[in-house]
């Protein structure tokens, strides 16, 4: 059966991500690519509905992101949002300008027309998220207004014979109360999607695609330990057993005592009948970061060195034909590789691999899912809880971690607090809401004053995040006195801390990790 799909045109919008989460969450199967995307392209792809992102910029501007007109001819139902929905009006014969009055927050939309397919079963007064300078002033021939504001004449309008929808406010967020059901009605109503795409059909036919893939090939997994890479190694098992070697590199970058919990598991006394490999590389990977200080650079190196070792134990075991990578969706997104995303970081799996790579192929079996979708697959293969919940962590370990140069002390401190944080957070029972929560260790080493002496040490930093998708994150409320033991423990157990700081940012604007 072919897997139905809708596609988001990204035309640089901050939510393009929460877009195809939405869509996602109605079990329908969503892509962000470009506004750049031919159009041949997505012909090829037969998308059964095509969303428009929001934009920083005005439709009519001289060097404007648009899009031909042809797109709204192919027959396929189309939902402008936001700046996409002034684009679908200027291009199909609208004008768009600059508001009397700029709409940002929450603003209580009034519908006009009750009997809307994108309005079934919404309330005639329910509130959204507007983020706009420019309005549409005149809605294109063939298009009615179905809905307003106080100050925004057309918040939304349609041309049902078409299937054009266009949508001024942001249903995509958690704030449009009713947005999921909009959205919802779009793909399940007006696209007629069946909505299907689950985590039970998707670990099946992933095993499928990867039986026929590898056919009687050779396959090495980087398996980190972490959930992505697990959920990876496991599904990778399901399909190929045997055929399959784990290698597990212990960079010196994990957290503490990880190595050897992650052996505990995978290992031969695990409950996995997995090819197991430890490779202790730690002292080589602090040689190759020594000196290092800038944060893509960093990446890179432990990216190249990863692969490198990879390569070397594959000769060990003999041919080889394919690497597996835990790569997932916002890994790709992050990396520029998807939609109009600014590069925020390379990933050692996506963007940051060397340009010679001694394997046949890279598969990446998780590739297409968040990572609340990758956790939904691992209860799917029959992972334990704790596994599928545990802690994320990225790729480049306690790399990504320490600001600046990485060595073994810098690495021992920020183990050492790290796991103090998570101990103190979960034994105060503060983190079943908290979706991340660790200690990174900062450049900055500051006065103190400990046992009548004067001290000059490093700041510790604790982060602590809520959070689904991982794409978007607010600073967790943990309580004060939690904090304060977290504190306490680490100036009085960690040896180079004097100072301990709590994280308040959200993302954006900055990202969970800290390099």
């Amino acid at each position: 059966m072919k897997r139905e799909l809708v596609i988001v045109l990204d035309f640089g919008g901050q939510y393009n991500q929460l877009v195809a989460r939405r869509v996602r969450e109605c079990n329908v199967y969503c892509e962000i690519y470009s506004y750049k995307t031919d159009i041949e392209k997505i012909k090829e792809m037969g998308p059964k509905g095509i969303i428009l992102t929001g934009g920083p910029n005005s439709c009519y501007g001289a060097d404007a992101p648009t899009y031909p007109k042809e797109l709204f001819e192919l027959g396929i139902p189309v939902l402008g949002l936001c700046y996409g929905a002034q684009l679908m009006m200027l291009v199909l014969g609208g004008n768009v300008a600059r508001a009397n009055v700029r709409e940002y927050g929450k603003t209580e939309v009034l519908v006009d027309k009750l009997s809307s397919k994108i309005f079934d079963g919404i309330s005639p007064r329910t509130i959204c998220w507007m983020s706009h300078f420019d309005s549409i002033i005149d809605v294109a021939p063939g298009f009615e207004i179905t809905a307003h504001t106080a100050d925004c004449p057309v918040a939304a309008a349609e041309n049902e014979a078409a299937g054009l929808y266009a949508i001024q406010f942001h249903p995509e967020v958690l704030h449009t109360e009713e947005g999921l059901k909009m959205l919802s009605n779009f793909v399940l109503g007006i696209c007629r999607c069946d909505g299907n795409w689950r985590m039970d059909s998707f670990v099946e036919e992933s095993i499928k695609r990867i039986r026929e893939k590898v056919g009687d090939g050779r396959v090495l997994c980087a398996l980190s330990g972490g959930v992505d890479s697990s959920v990876a190694a496991v599904l990778m098992s399901r399909a190929i057993g045997s055929q399959l070697t784990c290698v597990f590199v212990d960079h010196g970058l994990l957290r503490k005592n990880e190595g050897d919990e992650v052996e505990a598991v995978f290992g031969s006394k695990g409950s996995y009948d997995l090819n197991f490999i430890r490779v202790n590389a730690q002292q080589r990977f602090y040689d190759k970061l020594a000196g290092v200080s800038e944060p893509e650079k960093k990446r890179k190196i432990i990216g190249e060195e990863f692969i490198r070792v990879f390569e070397e134990e594959a000769k060990k075991i003999g041919t080889v034909d394919f690497l597996v990578q835990g790569t997932i969706y916002p890994d790709i997104v992050e990396s520029g590789l998807g939609g109009e995303s600014a590069v925020i970081k390379s990933h050692h799996n996506v963007g940051g691999l060397p340009d010679y790579v001694d394997f046949k192929e890279i598969i990446e079996p998780l590739r297409d899912l968040f990572k609340d979708e990758v956790r939904k697959a691992g209860l799917e293969l029959g992972i334990p809880k704790y596994l599928v919940f545990r802690q994320p962590f990225p790729g480049p370990g306690l790399g990504v971690r320490i600001i600046g140069e990485v060595n073994a002390e810098k690495v021992r401190i920020v183990q050492d607090a790290d796991a103090i944080c998570r101990e103190e957070i979960e034994r105060a029972d503060a983190a079943r809401d908290v979706g991340q929560y660790f200690a990174a260790l900062t450049n900055m080493q500051s006065v103190g004053v400990m046992g009548d002496e004067r001290t000059y040490e490093y700041a510790v930093v604790i982060r602590a995040v809520n959070t689904v998708d991982f794409m978007t994150a607010e600073a967790a409320e943990i309580p004060y006195a939690v904090l304060n033991k977290v504190m306490s423990r680490i100036i009085n157990e960690v040896k180079g801390v004097n100072r301990v700081l709590y994280d308040l940012t959200s993302k954006p604007p900055a990202t969970i990790e800290f390099e």
